[in-house]
């Protein structure tokens, strides 16, 4: 009768506990009022966040130049050599591409074009459109590129129905990362990357600290999630990391064919 007694106090005095430790905790403990998110207007259609740096709205290239070396270095050896030669003090051609219809169009033999401001983190929309081109296959169809930080290629070319190495496609990053899945449009459609990229980190020494990281919707469709770059994209051989400023141009590359964009912003994080 004893130990009954006892377990029905206990169970009491454990209820009441918890009972009133419930009605101790104020839930306005657990409400977080700053910092407060700056309020960004999203944009409609064709137009950019409120946040938003735009690099071409459809006018001209004012926000693009030269870059002070015509292409893109075929081995990890030579992006190295390029990253040593920069000059901070190169004048810079104006951008030598065309406009036309409201669309950035690459100016075959000019060579690529870069953005005059530089980045590290950030949040890219670009659109882009393959010309139609018969009799054309492969990496031989509607190529270009799109260089984040100047050296990490996010491939453009015509990937529908036009079959190529799968690391070499719309999507992939050139030679490291096939997309998740082929989310391209026909030939003369105009299709968008999003892209969300996080900056490589180097230490003292000039050794990667923290690679570089990327998201990518092609039309919509997740291609590349939080992806582990291992390098500057590179024609042969491994890529490795080769250290760079901590901020550099989103470059776009001329790879012969007359690819066109539009709709071209960036969010820095």
């Amino acid at each position: 009768m004893r130990n009954r007694i006892a377990l029905t106090l206990s169970t009491i005095f454990v209820c009441s506990y918890i009972i009133v430790s419930a009605q101790e905790i104020d839930p306005k403990l657990t409400e977080v009022w700053e910092p407060v998110p700056e309020v960004v207007t999203p944009g409609t259609n064709d137009s950019a966040p409120s946040d938003a740096i735009v690099l071409f709205n459809g006018s001209d290239l004012s926000a693009w130049q030269n870059p002070q070396f015509k292409g893109e270095g075929s081995t990890v050896q030579q992006v190295k050599e390029m990253l040593e030669k920069l000059d901070d003090n190169f004048d810079h051609p104006e951008a030598g591409w065309v406009v036309e219809n409201g669309e950035m169009v690459v100016n075959p033999g000019n060579g690529a074009i870069e953005t005059k401001e530089t980045f590290d983190n950030f949040q890219l929309h670009i659109e882009w459109q393959s010309p139609v081109m018969e009799g054309k296959e492969g990496q031989g169809y509607s190529n270009s590129g799109i260089f984040l930080m100047s050296i990490y290629e996010l491939q453009v070319l015509n990937s529908y129905e036009n079959k190529t190495y799968p690391n070499g496609q719309a999507g992939s990053f050139y030679k490291q990362s096939i997309p998740l899945v082929n989310a391209s449009l026909p030939p003369g459609t105009w299709q968008a990357y999003d892209v969300i990229f996080t900056a490589p980190e180097f230490d003292e020494n000039g050794q990667v600290a923290s690679p570089a990281y990327v998201t990518v919707f092609h039309n919509g469709v997740l291609v590349q999630n939080h992806t582990e770059l291992q390098g500057p994209t590179v024609y042969r051989g491994k890529s490795s990391y080769v250290a760079h400023p901590e901020k550099m141009p989103l470059r776009l590359q001329d790879h012969g064919d007359k690819v066109r964009f539009k709709n071209i912003w960036i969010r820095e994080l």
